[in-house]
């Protein structure tokens, strides 16, 4: 057949990877289509990938295009969804209480982030089912979002007259003419990343009062469509609420506050400062030991979160009252690479408990504690294997810090030793924080 010229079909089709295909009117948005066949997918969908591109679910499609949806049980859609819902939040916070000032400040473990409100009182139970109230009630109108890019100067304007100074800041140091926002109800934000389409598809929420703030739940990816039960984090929420107050100190509370110090050459000043309440807390972790008379000192914490570090800054707090701890790394009492555990698809799973040699372990903190001579061992990373390391021998009452991922796991240590434990755990994103036996 030869080539011809002709006009454009005024439909078009998407391939997706179940092999399916849906065709429609040039220019439907990606969301429609993925809407005929949502019993398809694993959980809700809240974007897609266009062409190897992310896209909102608002996002026409002109040409035939391959389609996956991402949905609410993936990494991006937890985002997406999450991202979302803080936008909600934001929105009605401001309708409701307009000479406040809300913070989202960080996670929780059970899924949810922690919320404070600046400038007025703590909210009330009452207010805060209120808000609860009113969120689920544009849930159920489903509004839209509506996506707009706007001049930088615009953006200035607008949150400059609704006070945002944080905002301000952050848009003194961008080099772009324009800004995305999104728009609900003549109200705007400005947000990193996709979103959702609509109020409607933020059904699966709640807050929940805490600590003189509350909490915004949300599923989380293993169950998109359900809420955990909230823990209790009363140690979590005080250091977060300590390091919050020391940033306010160094005025350094936003991304934009920080920029503007980086940029007036406070960079080497401001990280002097922030060692001096860091060292002081670890100080005051080694007084409480040196208190107790703590045997062993367990250091947990996750990956490079700063364990290493942070036991090197504790050793010398207690040398200097006297006290000198022997370091011992857990990672070198993992079981040669060949007997590392599986995981659910069959690869290593580093993480495990099971990763250590927890028999030679105990053994040999047992005859630590009890002053006699130990071979350590020590794993070669190259090789993939344990062999023999040096021999110590501990004096009269000297301390063992252990540190690694699994310093909190109550089968780390012999029973008869537990009690006189005290429990470090370090976090990345806060300081560290004492938790005793």
């Amino acid at each position: 057949m030869p080539i011809q010229i002709t006009q454009p079909s005024p439909t078009v089709q998407i391939h997706l990877p179940n092999g399916k295909t849906l065709a429609g009117p040039r220019g439907t948005k990606v969301g429609e289509f993925l809407a005929q066949v949502r019993e398809d997918f694993s959980a809700p969908v809240v974007a897609a990938v266009i062409n190897n591109e992310i896209r909102e679910l608002t996002y026409p499609v002109n040409i035939e295009s391959n389609c996956s949806p991402i949905t609410m049980d993936t990494a991006d859609g937890a985002r997406i969804y999450r991202r979302s819902l803080v936008f909600l939040l934001e929105m009605v916070f401001a309708q409701m209480f307009p000479q406040a000032r809300l913070n989202i400040d960080h996670s929780v473990s059970s899924g949810g982030f922690y919320c404070e409100v600046k400038e007025r009182d703590p909210l009330t139970k009452d207010e805060i089912r209120a808000l609860e109230n009113r969120m689920k009630e544009i849930i159920a109108e489903d509004h839209p979002f509506e996506r707009r890019e706007i001049p930088i100067q615009e953006a200035i304007d607008y949150f400059a007259k609704r006070g945002y100074e944080d905002k301000l800041r952050l848009f003194k140091h961008r080099r772009k003419e324009y800004l995305t926002v999104y728009n609900f109800n003549g109200q705007m934000d400005y947000m990193h990343g996709y979103m959702v389409p609509s109020t409607g598809y933020l059904k699966w929420f709640s807050l929940k009062g805490v600590n003189g703030g509350f909490i915004l739940q949300f599923p989380r990816r293993h169950a998109p469509t359900q809420l955990e039960p909230l823990g209790e984090y009363p140690k979590l929420l005080k250091t977060f609420r300590q390091y919050g107050d020391w940033l306010e100190t160094l005025q350094i509370d936003s991304v934009g506050a920080l920029n503007d110090a980086i940029e007036s050459g406070r960079a080497d000043e401001l990280v002097l400062v922030s060692e001096a309440p860091h060292e002081q807390n670890v100080s005051d972790i080694a007084q409480q030991i040196a208190g107790r008379r703590s045997r062993i000192i367990l250091i947990a914490g996750p990956s490079s979160s700063g364990k290493t570090t942070t036991s090197r800054r504790l050793a010398i707090q207690l040398l200097a009252r006297g006290i000198s701890p022997y370091p011992l790394e857990l990672d070198h009492y993992f079981v040669d690479r060949e007997a590392t555990p599986l995981d659910e698809h069959g690869k290593p799973d580093f993480e495990a408990l099971e990763t250590l040699n927890l028999a030679r372990l105990a053994e040999d903190i047992e005859k630590l504690l009890r002053g006699e001579k130990v071979q350590l061992l020590r794993f070669n990373f190259k090789l993939g294997r344990s062999e023999e390391g040096e021999v110590i021998q501990l004096k009269d009452g000297q301390p063992l810090i252990l540190e690694g991922i699994h310093g909190m796991n109550p089968r780390l240590i012999p029973d008869r030793w537990a009690d006189s434990a005290f429990r470090l755990y370090v976090s990345a994103l806060t300081q560290a924080q004492p938790r005793p036996a």
